[in-house]
Protein backbone atom coordinates (compact mmCIF):
# COMPACT_ATOMS: atom_id res chain seq x y z
CA UNK A 1 0.00 0.00 0.00
CA UNK A 2 1.45 3.39 -0.96
CA UNK A 3 2.39 5.80 1.79
CA UNK A 4 0.71 9.21 1.96
CA UNK A 5 2.74 12.29 0.99
CA UNK A 6 2.89 13.19 4.69
CA UNK A 7 4.26 9.75 5.60
CA UNK A 8 6.88 9.95 2.85
CA UNK A 9 7.91 13.46 3.88
CA UNK A 10 8.27 12.30 7.49
CA UNK A 11 10.38 9.30 6.42
CA UNK A 12 12.69 11.48 4.30
CA UNK A 13 13.76 13.40 7.39
CA UNK A 14 15.55 10.21 8.51
CA UNK A 15 17.10 9.43 5.11
CA UNK A 16 20.30 11.41 4.65
CA UNK A 17 20.55 12.80 1.13
CA UNK A 18 17.11 11.68 -0.05
CA UNK A 19 14.20 13.83 -1.20
CA UNK A 20 10.58 13.25 -2.13
CA UNK A 21 10.31 14.51 -5.70
CA UNK A 22 8.32 13.64 -8.82
CA UNK A 23 6.46 10.81 -7.08
CA UNK A 24 9.59 8.97 -5.93
CA UNK A 25 12.32 8.94 -3.32
CA UNK A 26 15.42 10.39 -5.02
CA UNK A 27 19.07 10.75 -4.11
CA UNK A 28 21.88 12.07 -6.30
CA UNK A 29 25.45 11.21 -5.38
CA UNK A 30 28.54 12.83 -6.89
CA UNK A 31 31.44 10.39 -6.90
CA UNK A 32 35.13 11.37 -7.16
CA UNK A 33 35.43 9.70 -10.58
CA UNK A 34 33.28 8.04 -13.22
CA UNK A 35 34.61 4.58 -12.37
CA UNK A 36 33.91 5.07 -8.66
CA UNK A 37 30.34 5.98 -9.60
CA UNK A 38 30.04 2.80 -11.64
CA UNK A 39 31.41 0.81 -8.70
CA UNK A 40 28.79 2.42 -6.43
CA UNK A 41 26.08 1.47 -8.93
CA UNK A 42 27.40 -2.11 -9.04
CA UNK A 43 27.26 -2.43 -5.25
CA UNK A 44 23.73 -1.00 -5.09
CA UNK A 45 22.66 -3.25 -7.98
CA UNK A 46 23.98 -6.36 -6.23
CA UNK A 47 22.13 -5.43 -3.04
CA UNK A 48 18.93 -4.61 -4.96
CA UNK A 49 19.09 -7.95 -6.76
CA UNK A 50 19.37 -9.82 -3.44
CA UNK A 51 16.36 -7.88 -2.10
CA UNK A 52 14.42 -8.15 -5.38
CA UNK A 53 13.63 -4.43 -5.20
CA UNK A 54 15.37 -2.35 -7.83
CA UNK A 55 15.88 1.42 -7.98
CA UNK A 56 15.82 3.38 -11.20
CA UNK A 57 19.41 4.51 -11.76
CA UNK A 58 20.55 7.44 -13.89
CA UNK A 59 24.29 7.89 -14.51
CA UNK A 60 25.61 11.27 -15.65
CA UNK A 61 29.41 11.17 -15.62
CA UNK A 62 30.26 11.29 -11.87
CA UNK A 63 26.70 11.95 -10.66
CA UNK A 64 24.44 8.98 -10.07
CA UNK A 65 20.76 9.42 -9.20
CA UNK A 66 18.78 6.66 -7.52
CA UNK A 67 14.96 6.77 -7.61
CA UNK A 68 12.67 4.47 -5.68
CA UNK A 69 8.97 3.83 -6.21
CA UNK A 70 7.02 0.58 -6.06
CA UNK A 71 5.43 0.62 -9.49
CA UNK A 72 3.22 -2.41 -8.73
CA UNK A 73 1.70 -0.51 -5.78
CA UNK A 74 1.39 2.80 -7.62
CA UNK A 75 3.54 4.84 -5.26
CA UNK A 76 6.19 4.99 -2.57
CA UNK A 77 5.90 2.20 -0.01
CA UNK A 78 7.70 1.09 3.14
CA UNK A 79 9.81 -1.11 0.85
CA UNK A 80 11.17 2.00 -0.84
CA UNK A 81 11.92 3.74 2.44
CA UNK A 82 13.77 0.64 3.65
CA UNK A 83 15.72 0.33 0.40
CA UNK A 84 16.72 4.01 0.57
CA UNK A 85 18.21 3.42 4.03
CA UNK A 86 19.97 0.30 2.75
CA UNK A 87 21.38 2.17 -0.26
CA UNK A 88 22.83 4.71 2.17
CA UNK A 89 24.52 1.85 4.02
CA UNK A 90 25.85 0.34 0.79
CA UNK A 91 27.19 3.70 -0.41
CA UNK A 92 28.88 4.21 2.95
CA UNK A 93 31.10 1.30 1.96
CA UNK A 94 32.17 2.86 -1.35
Amino acid sequence: MPLTDEEVDAAVTNLDGWEHADGALRRSVKFPSFLEGIEGVRKVAEHAERKDHHPDIDIRWRTVTFALVTHSEGGITDKDVQMAAEINEVLGEV
